[in-house]
């Protein structure tokens, strides 16, 4: 697969982008930057059509939309980690985000009008401690909820049929995290907390850090329910950040595409975070089946990650695409689940006035065959998928 560089718009970096019709949506790393709406009906033209900012406190990097609705993520700013966060003491942890709430800090989801996409307009909220990742349809968002309570994220499932009156529908947590309820963690630290889950069917697929990833039931909206999980940190070294199922069979197999992270909470400076390709076809035994890795046998370097990050979220092919940091954009052929294979690969320039490029999301857009990038510390490019 061979990779077009089209544009690229000189933003500063983002955590996610995502795209609907003519629009994508870059949810920011850092504030003040929160979301940036761009009209990209001309791909080689790109141009902001809005902006929304937050607060010194907030830390706002995911999006997506669903018609004239746009929801993003809040959480507390938190620095970036340096070194495993296993032996933070939990009331630091706790303490922290406490105080940040008695500041004025209010975390959760944040619901908004889009109808014109120069001026974004908030219309609903579902508050907690803080949201970090989130999956979402035009009824729920599947978010990573940090609650009264609880050590870390866990799963909150919110109702957004009527988007200015959100509501909670569902909940479900490792068990050891409701410290609230007298449970009592195996693990130091923030270190086993949900992350990301998807939605595909009556299953949430969720990511839980160096909890490794679950399975979910939710057939019962109200009471998900555990069918199965797979941790493999230790002995591998980097968090699991996203467990993506494929929607078709492949050699006769169910399988999911997981990435674990590079990132500063590790375990051990390497190996780098790679991709995982794991059978489910008995999804109540999950079994990692191989793995494709970018030959990098450097150390962990802070300055400059190079690792897994995040598949396309939505396979609709053998074909899979993932960022790589500093590695860019990847192409990986899966079409032999005991063998994936790269077969394309696009590195952007770094941003401007940077060192390193730093790609951190991806979105497909199949039918206009497109790809955004966004880099983590400045820029997004648009590609044109050939082949």
């Amino acid at each position: 697969m061979k990779f077009r560089h089209l544009a690229r718009l000189d933003i500063p970096g983002g955590g996610q982008v995502f795209a609907q019709g003519d629009f994508a949506y870059v949810g920011h790393l850092r504030p003040p930057h929160g979301t940036t709406l761009i009209n990209c009906a001309d791909p080689l033209n790109p141009r902001v059509t809005a902006t929304v900012e937050v607060p010194a406190n907030v830390h706002s990097h995911k999006v997506r939309v669903h018609g004239d609705v746009m929801i993003v993520n809040r959480e507390l700013n938190r620095p970036e980690p340096t070194g495993p966060q296993d032996k933070v003491p939990v009331e630091v942890i706790l303490n922290q985000t406490l105080d940040a709430e008695k500041a004025g800090f209010s975390g959760g989801i944040r619901l908004y009008d889009i109808a014109d996409k120069a001026r974004p307009r908030e219309i609903g909220a579902y508050r907690s401690l803080g949201t970090h990742r989130f999956d979402s349809d035009p009824r729920y968002a599947y978010i990573s909820s940090e609650e009264h309570g609880f050590l870390g994220d866990i799963v909150v499932i919110v109702d957004i049929a009527d988007p200015e009156n959100p509501v909670e529908a569902g909940r479900w947590w490792m068990p050891g995290q409701w410290l609230a309820g007298g449970e009592v963690p195996n693990w130091g630290g923030r270190r086993s907390r949900c992350h990301h889950p998807l939605r595909r069917g009556d299953r949430l697929y969720t990511s839980y850090w160096h909890g490794g990833f679950v399975i979910l039931g939710i057939e019962d909206i109200s009471r998900p329910r555990f069918i199965s999980g797979l941790d493999w940190s230790p002995p591998y070294p980097c968090p699991t950040h996203t467990a993506a199922p494929v929607p078709f069979e492949i050699m006769g197999r169910k399988v999911l595409v997981c990435t674990d992270e590079e990132v500063a909470d590790r375990l051990a400076p390497a190996p780098n975070a790679f991709m995982w390709i794991v059978d489910v076809t008995d999804e109540a035994h999950p079994v990692p089946i191989s793995a494709f890795r970018v030959e990098n046998d450097k150390p962990f370097d802070p300055k400059c990650w190079f690792g897994a990050h995040q598949p396309q979220e939505v396979i609709d092919s053998t074909t899979v695409l993932s960022v790589w940091f500093a590695g860019g954009l990847r192409a990986v052929d899966i079409s032999d689940i005991y063998r994936p294979t790269e077969v394309g690969r696009f590195i952007p320039e770094p941003g401007a006035g940077e060192a390193h490029v730093q790609t951190n999301d991806l979105y497909v857009d199949r039918a206009r065959g497109l790809v955004y990038l966004i880099d983590r510390f400045r820029g997004l490019d648009i590609l044109e998928m050939e082949g």
